[in-house]
């Protein structure tokens, strides 16, 4: 009775062994950076938020000196000119609040910005990690880039090295 016991159980453990899922790990992050052309457009994109940036910082800097403006003079100003001052002032705020978000805001200028320039790159590696999946037969594939969705991987599983052959990087 335990032979038949212990074969049934090995039987058992031997299909569950034949189903069960073929996985790999990559790592998004090392990849991308891997990429000359991911590089180049990081350094375009830095570029254009440091123009941006510098735009905004001039205005700030333009904005506290009106402020400070207003301050040293508001004692000497009428009723109707301290209230025009501060409609200035007000507007002035605004229109650099409204550059802030146009630039820097949720699908802003710098995110349509890097959907133009990275997400190509991404696709490209993405239809990579597609191709290697189906050829190599992974049930899924984990991204250990951010850190979120694996705790620990063991390095043998992690085939980013793969994907960048596939990319014809290496």
């Amino acid at each position: 009775m335990k032979k038949v016991l212990l074969v049934v159980c090995s039987m058992w453990l031997a299909t569950f062994a034949v189903n069960a899922q073929k996985y790999a790990i990559i790592d998004t992050k090392y990849i991308l950076d891997k990429l000359p052309e991911y590089k180049e457009a990081q350094t375009k994109l830095d570029a254009i938020a440091d123009g941006w940036q510098k735009e905004i910082n001039d205005q700030q800097t333009d904005l506290d000196k009106m402020y400070r403006d207003f301050e040293a003079e508001q004692v000497m100003l009428s009723d109707d000119l301290k209230k025009k001052r501060e409609d200035q002032l007000f507007n002035k705020e605004k229109a650099l609040r409204d550059l802030q978000r146009k630039r820097f805001g949720f699908e802003g200028d710098l995110f349509k910005k890097r959907q133009e320039l990275v997400l190509p790159i991404q696709n490209r590696v993405y239809n990579a990690v597609q191709k290697l999946a189906v050829q190599r037969s992974y049930d899924f594939i984990l991204d250990k880039s951010e850190g979120i969705t694996v705790i620990f991987a063991d390095p043998k599983l992690d085939k980013s090295e793969d994907v960048l052959r596939e990319l014809g990087i290496k």
